[in-house]
């Protein structure tokens, strides 16, 4: 059976898709077998930063409607053969998933793959969600701001109580802690919250940090997941995130102000 993996947070604009897509990338790169489905019904930006848009005929709804098969609807990536994406479908309203709907499609898709990330719209709509009911482990992606983190801290309690885990009075959804856009020097300035501060309002397992980086759009915008960019910092990042997810250890990355430490070293005022 497959693990299935809710990317998701409270506010939009932090991450998420950008996050499912390099999340995906990095399990199917280690030989597991790996999907990833868009939730997010009406917009279907996954698509994009998958550079598959182009090859998209059937969506996630019309699977769902038996329009067509998952198999005709699937689309493999075309840089690791182990990943395959659903996309999002761009012209239906979001009633269009179905509780029962999706949970048929997870089973089905359980009995072939180890690993399933569903990339949740944000807030707490209807797909949001969809996307995180049948879930046995949540990445809460947030910036290091009082508005995400408050939002993301919401997402908890629905988690906590409205997951099919906490309905069977299960062991609950696996819940850890994505940090996204961190930047050291403005945490110094006191322009963003620092790590301590996050983690003190929402206690989760921290997964990893992702950095401010210039080569997450550059990414987006040529339709690979920044996983794959192994010379950025953001890359390198995710790829921590994906081993730590696995049970490695590594230490925590890109969380010290470089200017600081270089003005300091050439005798400047930090």
């Amino acid at each position: 059976m497959a693990r299935i993996i809710v990317v998701t947070s409270g506010k939009g604009g932090v991450g998420k898709t950008t996050t499912s897509a390099a999340i995906a990338m990095g399990l199917a790169k280690r030989g597991h077998k790996t999907a990833v489905i868009d939730f997010d019904v009406g917009l279907r930006n996954l698509d994009l930063i998958m550079g598959c848009e182009r090859r998209v005929v059937y969506d996630f709804v019309n699977v769902i409607n038996g329009e067509a098969s998952l198999n005709q609807a699937l689309i493999r990536d075309k840089n690791c053969n182990q990943l395959y994406i659903l996309p999002a479908s761009q012209t239906r309203d979001k009633d269009a998933l179905t509780l029962e709907g999706v949970g048929r499609v997870l089973e089905e898709m359980s009995k072939d793959f180890q690993y399933i990330v569903c990339d949740s719209p944000a807030g707490i709509e209807k797909g949001a969600y969809l996307a995180l009911y049948y879930a046995d482990d949540a990445f809460v992606v947030t910036n290091p701001e009082v508005s995400s983190v408050r939002d993301s801290d919401r997402m908890l309690g629905i988690l906590a109580s409205k997951s099919r885990r906490a309905e069977r009075n299960e062991e609950p959804v696996k819940e850890y802690l994505l940090l996204t856009r961190y930047d050291p020097s403005r945490v110094k300035s006191g322009e963003m919250l620092g790590l301590d501060d996050v983690q003190d309002i929402l206690s989760l397992q921290l997964l990893g940090i992702i950095p401010e980086s210039k080569s997450v759009l550059s990414a987006s915008n040529a339709g690979i997941p920044v996983i794959l960019d192994e010379k950025s910092e953001a890359g390198q990042a995710y790829e921590d995130v994906v081993a730590r997810y696995l049970g490695e250890d590594r230490p925590l990355r890109f969380i010290d102000d470089k200017r600081g430490f270089f003005r300091k070293l050439f005798g400047g005022r930090s």
